[in-house]
């Protein structure tokens, strides 16, 4: 903030060259940046000016945002900045000349089609002076292999998002040792814990691995990697699970007494099924088309969309400070790319939802042919709590003897939505034009209006179940769950298994609206969602 002060006082032409070329990348100020760098030619070699003082200035960037004094579209803000100066010195530079600090094959693994962790790490990667060869995302093994053969790179590394995606990750090092390859991997991604990667993935491959929780440690991974210290960084690694293993060990014998006094056996919690069955307006699925993108919008929830998806976080800052922030970057941001949504066929909302007869059995829940109700279709199996309230999601549902008693079946909704392909083509071309600080600013608007849609026809599934009325007056209090029932989705704590998607697609064929599923149970396009609905007053989210 002081430096940003002090450059806004006078011009950055005024400043001395070095300061300048450093405070075109901190502040991402293109405006002079030809001219700064045409008079740094006079002085310096096009390869100084890169090295000593443009990285000198994404270096100062690294430390900003790793104090949280610099929120993360402004570190894209550098980046995008840092590309260009380079794209401007590339026609003075010798073309024998080796530009590259080292070098990093870098992919998503396979069925997983999450991209944004891995892009930041190229970006932050590429603008601090190395090669990156971006496979992108679902790359099997063999196209990673095919690629480190041909660049001879001086690591790989491996990114996903779901559970599902480390155990490829781990299959993936198998392979690796199997065919006698020892390349330095790095590995990062949300399912990913430090403690699983340093410990059993540490375990399995006879290389170096290393864990980068996001791009910036990625960036110093890469280079401890190409000085050869990554010693430091292994034995760190290694202390770390000495003292995960003591902290176990210490408390093995109270975690036995509560494993052996948990509730194993039990078949349903206590949650009463005395609430009324509502009746749907049809059974079995439609598809709805030509929705409303205002009434989309007015679901989006800001607070996940700046702090989460736009990571405009608060950090130290005051809560007035923080406001600010938001006032004068997020605020505007978004109702600029409202409008263009609006105007622009950026975004092709589609859902797919219906309702079956159901009911419960143990952790099961019974799904019913919608045209005769007692024929079984389809059969979810849930985890259940083996502790706290021993909940498991088919406890809101009657069961056989309860239906039997009512004269009826219950009812679960069901829906899958999706945003379109359109949107992760435009990410894709905003990526690839280097303009990273838009590609976070859209990306983040997919997913959360994706998330904005699901919330929007959650409320039309209960307004259609009869119990709408019962709904929070105020939107945000609907994302606090201020309305009746849960929508649970798949690979969330109380149904984490993934592979309940297949089912699903049985039962609702989300392909008629364009989604499909990768060999991970994951939906494409990303900007998609899908979810099941338990209609049950007492029905929330918990961790199963």
């Amino acid at each position: 903030k002081d430096a940003t002060e002090e450059v806004s006082k006078t011009s950055i032409q005024d400043l001395p060259l070095e300061q300048r070329l450093q405070s075109h990348i901190i502040d991402g100020e293109n405006e002079y940046l030809s001219e700064s760098l045409d008079e740094a030619l006079q002085k310096y070699k096009p390869l100084e000016i890169i090295n000593d003082h443009l990285l000198a200035g994404m270096k100062v960037v690294g430390e900003l945002f790793g104090s949280g004094q610099m929120q993360l579209p402004f570190v894209l803000q550098s980046a995008q900045t840092m590309k260009k100066a380079v794209a401007i010195l590339e026609p003075h530079m010798d073309k024998t000349s080796t530009q590259s600090k080292g070098s990093i094959v870098l992919a998503t693994v396979k069925g997983d089609v999450h991209d944004i962790g891995k892009n930041l790490v190229d970006i932050l990667l590429t603008n601090n002076g190395y090669t990156v060869h971006n496979l992108g995302i679902k790359q099997p093994i063999d196209a990673i292999l095919s690629a480190y053969d041909e660049t001879k790179a001086n690591a790989i590394g491996l990114s996903g998002l779901l559970v599902k995606s480390v155990n490829v990750m781990e299959d993936n090092l198998r392979e690796l040792n199997e065919k006698g390859i020892k390349v330095p991997v790095i590995l990062g991604g949300a399912a990913l814990t430090r403690s699983y990667a340093e410990g059993h993935l540490r375990s399995v491959y006879e290389g170096d691995l290393l864990y980068a929780k996001d791009a910036f440690d990625g960036l110093s991974t890469m280079d401890a990697i190409v000085s050869g210290k990554t010693d430091a960084l292994l034995e760190a690694a290694e202390e770390r699970q000495l003292n995960r293993k003591a902290a176990i060990d210490k408390h093995q014998s109270q975690e036995s007494a509560q494993a052996a006094s948990a509730t194993k056996t039990l078949t349903r919690s206590e949650v009463s099924r005395e609430n009324t069955v509502p009746t749907p307006p049809f059974w079995g699925t439609t598809v709805v088309e030509n929705l409303n993108l205002r009434d989309i919008f007015a679901y989006i929830n800001p607070t996940a969309l700046f702090s989460i998806q736009w990571q405009l976080k608060r950090g130290k800052q005051t809560k007035e400070e923080y406001e600010q922030l938001l006032n004068e970057t997020a605020r505007p941001k978004f109702k600029q790319m409202t409008e263009r949504c609006f105007n622009e066929r950026i975004l092709e909302p589609k859902l797919v939802y219906g309702y079956f007869p159901c009911s419960s059995s143990e952790n099961d829940l019974v799904v019913f042919d919608p045209k005769d109700h007692d024929r079984e279709i389809e059969r979810f199996t849930f985890p259940r709590q083996e502790s706290n309230k021993h909940l498991c999601i088919s406890d809101f549902f009657r069961d056989e003897e309860e239906c039997s008693s009512l004269g009826r079946r219950d009812v679960i909704g069901m829906m899958c939505v999706t945003m379109g392909g359109t949107i992760s083509e435009y990410t894709k071309q905003l990526f690839e034009n280097d303009e990273y600080q838009e590609y976070l600013y859209w990306h983040g608007i997919g997913v959360e209006t994706a998330e904005a849609l699901a919330e929007f026809w959650h409320k039309r599934i209960r307004t259609e179940l009869g119990f709408g009325h019962e709904d929070a007056h105020d939107i945000p209090e609907l994302f606090k769950q201020g309305y009746r029932g849960s929508r649970y989705s798949f690979g969330y704590p109380a149904c984490p298994n993934m592979s309940d998607h297949e089912t699903l697609w049985r039962l609702l064929d989300p392909t008629r609206i364009g989604c499909h599923l990768t060999e991970n149970h994951q939906i494409d396009p990303e900007q998609s969602t899908s979810a099941i609905i338990a209609h049950h007053p007492g029905a929330r989210y918990f961790n199963a």
